[in-house]
């Protein structure tokens, strides 16, 4: 019987190391990659760009000038008078119609 305990005592005593190392080599290689995470995180930092600066644009503090007539009003006017004169020309308008609706357009 003293060799049972002594064969059990030697089993306990080589499973507690086992143990134990297996515990230091994880607890190492948990360190190293918590480390490599570090060093990259810190490695990302550095390399990038530094944040932008939102301004607001100042505040305005006259009334914009008022818009001049756009030329394409004007352009659009002169196109109808021409289409007018060309129906007058072809005789579909009367000149007492093309004056009315050159008033109309002009007025």
């Amino acid at each position: 019987m003293p060799r049972l305990i002594g064969t059990m005592a030697r089993t306990a005593v080589v499973a507690g190391t086992a143990t134990a190392v297996s515990n230091r080599v994880s607890r190492r290689q948990a360190g190293r990659w918590q480390q490599q995470a570090d060093a990259q995180a810190y490695q990302e930092q550095q390399y990038a760009p530094p944040p932008q600066q939102q301004y607001a644009p100042p505040p305005q503090q006259y009334a914009p000038p008022p818009a001049a007539p756009a030329a394409g009003i004007e352009d659009d006017v002169v196109e109808q008078l021409q289409k007018l004169a060309g129906l007058r020309d072809q005789g579909i308008l009367t000149e007492e119609e093309f004056a009315a609706q050159k008033a109309k357009l002009l007025g």
